[in-house]
Formats: structure tokens, sequence, C-alpha cells
């Protein structure tokens, strides 16, 4: 498996038995090193394999899933994030996602189109208007399932999620 933005390694604990091996793409050393205590506690080998999910150091076809947890929304060019990670996904790959984006209702939509510019100053880039089932389709990826909600304690404009799965054709 690719996980693209590997950050502090939250994501090790809940990787299920069937992934033998990650290819961790990270550009934040801090991240990294933040990520040395779960990484010594897994018996998943994780190995650092990539700074930049816009150009992927791997093979086409390399891989038979990706996962992404609230990442899109920092990558300056996501198109050609994805067309990576659709690339290195071999035909019928499945690109798991946890991503926040653009909220489902209008009023919540005006609330962060009024302060993403402000996010993106204060949060290393990241977007609160990213649609990201648009992005992902328009990637060429298939939503295989998909559930869109509110994180429960965040404010609206900060915790509209989509929570799913994408193949690749």
């Amino acid at each position: 498996m690719v996980e693209i933005g590997f950050g502090s390694g939250l994501n090790v604990p809940f990787y299920p038995a069937a992934v033998t091996r990650v290819a961790a793409v990270e550009p934040s050393d801090v991240g990294w090193k933040l990520a040395a205590r779960r990484l010594g506690a897994t018996a998943v080998p994780v190995q650092r394999s990539g700074l930049d999910g816009q150009s992927l150091p791997f093979a086409d076809d390399s891989y038979d899933a990706a996962l992404s947890t609230w990442t899109l929304c920092t990558i300056p060019d996501v198109a050609a994030a994805l067309a990576e990670v659709r690339r290195v996904l071999k035909p019928g790959g499945t690109l798991h996602f946890l991503e926040h984006g653009l909220a489902p209702d209008e009023r919540v939509r005006r609330w962060q189109e009024r302060l993403d510019p402000l996010e993106q100053r204060i949060a290393g880039g990241c977007h609160f208007t990213r649609p990201v089932i648009e992005l992902l389709t328009t990637a060429g990826f298939t939503i295989q399932e998909v559930d869109v909600f509110y994180e429960e304690g965040a404010p609206k404009f900060a915790g509209a999620d989509s929570l799913g799965t994408a193949i690749s054709p």
C-alpha cells in the first residue's frame, strides 16, 4: 500500500492484516520523527518512499491500494497528485480516503469560502473548499462508496468530511 501524507503515522495501528508493507509519502521531517514510536510498535514494514504526492517514485501499476487521510486539502496540485495515485495503482486498485473539504450545505460553504484564505496561510496551505468527490471523479476514479458527514465536535466549516473508497480503472 502507498500512503499519501503519512504524517505522524496515526494510521499505522489501524492497518488491516492484509497490509504487508507501506510506502509512506511524507514531505515533513517533523512528521516522520513523530511517527517513530508508532513505527516501532508495528510489524508492518513502513518505508519513507517519497516526499511529494505530485510525483511518486514508483512504477506504473505497482500497488493494490492507496490511502489518503486529510491530505488532499494541502497538496498544491491535487489533480497531479491524484493522477500519480492512479498511475501507481493497479487496474482495479482501491484508494481509501478520509478528507475534509467543501461542505454539502450552502450556508457552511459560504463560511468556508470566507475563511479559506486565512486557513491557507495559517495551516500550511490547507483548503476548506476542495470538492473531494469531484476531484476524485475528475481524476478518473470511480467512487465505490462514500459517506459525507460533519465531524462530531468540529466546527462545520472545518469538519465537512468525505470517507470512502474509489477504484482506479
